[in-house]
C-alpha cells in the first residue's frame, strides 16, 4: 500500500527528480515556429508517457489552458484538458506521477474533488494536483467568470481547497461555510486511493502566492532565475524555513527547458534556430502585452524579458552538450530543488538521447540511480 511519504517521494528514491512539462499543449513550451515542434495530440502524449516511465522518469506536469495565444503558430492553441489527460494516462502506465493543473476558480470545489479521486482510484495513489488561480483575463472571459483582485484569488483558492481537502477526508458529511465557497450537507465517496491524499503543487510566486503555497501545498513550483542560483537558493531556504515555522515541511521544484546535443556548438546552433530565428515572435508579443510588460514599463530589461518569454514561457535555459546539461542541472539541485520539470522542443525526439546521455551522469553526480 503505498503511504503518503511514497506519494511524496513520486515513489521513487531519486535524490532529484525529473519530470516532463507542458505536453498537453500544441507546441509544449516551446514558443516557436520550427515544423518539429511538439504535436500536443493524445498519441504522442501517451507514447511520451510510456517512454518517460520507461526511462524513469517521476512526473508528467501538464500546463492549464483553455485559449491559445495566437501568432503565427496559434501557440498552444490546441490543449488536453488537464484531468481527464491525467485519468487516461495513469490508467496507461503503471509506476510515475501525472498531475492535473486546475484553475481552482473554474471548477466547483466537490466536483473537483471528484474528478481527482477518480484519477488517482485509477492511478492507485499516482495522481497529483497543481493548483493555479488564474492570471489569464481573456480565458475567465470564455467561462464568463470574472477575475478577482490579486490577492483575492488566493483567499478564494484558500476556500476551494479546504472544501476538496474536506472530500477527501473520512468526514462522513460535512457543511461548509466561507466567504466565497458554500456548501451544504456534502458527501464524497470514494476518497483517495489507499488513505492518503494527492501531492498538492503551486507556483505562486507573489507575497499571497508564496504564503498560500507554504501554508497549503507539500510542494512550489518555482522559477529558477538565469545565471542567479545564489538567489534561487537564498529564495528555497526562505521558503522551507517558512513552512516549518507553521509545522510544515515544503518541497521546492522549478524548471528547465532543455536542449541538448553530442556537442556545445551543436545544441547552441539549435537553441539560436527555434528559439530566436524561428522564434514565434507575434504570440510572444501578444503574451508580454497580456502580462502588461512594455518597452515603456520595463526600458531596461525589456528585450531580456522577452527573450526569457521566447525561451519556453519562462524556466532557466540549459544548452550544452551532456556534460553541460548534467552539471547545470546538478547546480540546480545544490541551489536545493527537489525537482526539476524539463521541457523540449520535441519531447519524443529529443528525451531518448537525454536519458541516454544525461541521465547516467546525473547518476555519476549522486543525484539519480543507475538503471
Amino acid at each position: 500500500m503505498a503511504t503518503q511519504t511514497d506519494r511524496l517521494a513520486l515513489y521513487s528514491r531519486n535524490t532529484l527528480k525529473l519530470g516532463l512539462f507542458g505536453a498537453n499543449c500544441s507546441s509544449g513550451r516551446a514558443v516557436t515556429k520550427v515544423p518539429e515542434r511538439w504535436s500536443g495530440n493524445w498519441p504522442d502524449c501517451l507514447r511520451l508517457a510510456r517512454l518517460a516511465e520507461a526511462l524513469g522518469f517521476e512526473f508528467m506536469l501538464p500546463v492549464g489552458r483553455w485559449k491559445g495565444y495566437g501568432g503565427d503558430t496559434d501557440y498552444q492553441g490546441e490543449t488536453l484538458e488537464t484531468v481527464t489527460w491525467a485519468a487516461a494516462l495513469l490508467a496507461a502506465t503503471q509506476r510515475i506521477t501525472v498531475f492535473g493543473t486546475v484553475h481552482a476558480p473554474l471548477i466547483h470545489p466537490v466536483i473537483a474533488a471528484k474528478q481527482f479521486v477518480t484519477a488517482d482510484q485509477i492511478g492507485q495513489g499516482r495522481f497529483g494536483l497543481n493548483v493555479v488561480c488564474g492570471w489569464n483575463e481573456d480565458e475567465f472571459e470564455m467561462f464568463g467568470a470574472t477575475m478577482r483582485d490579486h490577492d483575492a484569488r488566493y483567499e478564494y483558492a484558500q476556500e476551494w481547497l479546504d472544501a476538496v481537502k474536506l472530500c477527501w477526508s473520512g468526514m462522513e458529511e460535512f457543511d461548509f461555510r466561507g466567504q466565497y465557497v458554500r456548501l451544504q450537507q456534502v458527501r464524497a465517496k470514494p476518497k483517495p486511493f489507499g488513505g492518503g491524499r494527492p501531492v498538492v503543487m503551486n507556483a505562486g510566486a507573489s507575497p499571497a502566492g508564496r504564503a498560500f503555497a507554504i501554508r497549503n501545498c507539500d510542494a512550489l513550483f518555482s522559477m529558477t532565475p538565469k545565471g542567479k542560483l545564489d538567489e534561487f537558493a537564498a529564495h528555497v531556504r526562505g521558503a522551507k524555513a517558512q513552512a516549518r515555522e507553521v509545522g510544515r515541511e515544503l518541497d521546492v521544484y522549478t524548471v528547465a527547458v532543455v536542449t541538448c546535443r553530442e556537442s556545445k556548438r551543436e545544441a547552441e546552433e539549435y537553441y539560436r534556430h527555434w528559439a530566436i530565428d524561428n522564434a514565434d515572435w507575434a504570440a510572444v508579443d501578444r503574451i508580454m502585452a497580456m502580462r502588461g510588460v512594455t518597452r515603456e514599463r520595463f526600458p531596461d530589461d525589456f528585450e531580456e524579458r522577452r527573450m526569457h518569454q521566447a525561451n519556453g514561457m519562462g524556466g532557466v535555459p540549459v544548452v550544452g552538450d551532456p556534460d553541460h546539461v548534467a552539471d547545470e542541472l546538478a547546480a540546480i539541485a545544490q541551489a536545493g530543488a527537489r525537482g526539476i520539470a524539463l521541457s523540449f522542443v520535441n519531447y519524443l525526439d529529443e528525451v531518448p538521447f537525454f536519458a541516454q546521455e544525461v541521465l547516467p551522469r546525473l547518476a555519476r553526480l549522486g543525484l539519480r540511480q543507475e538503471r
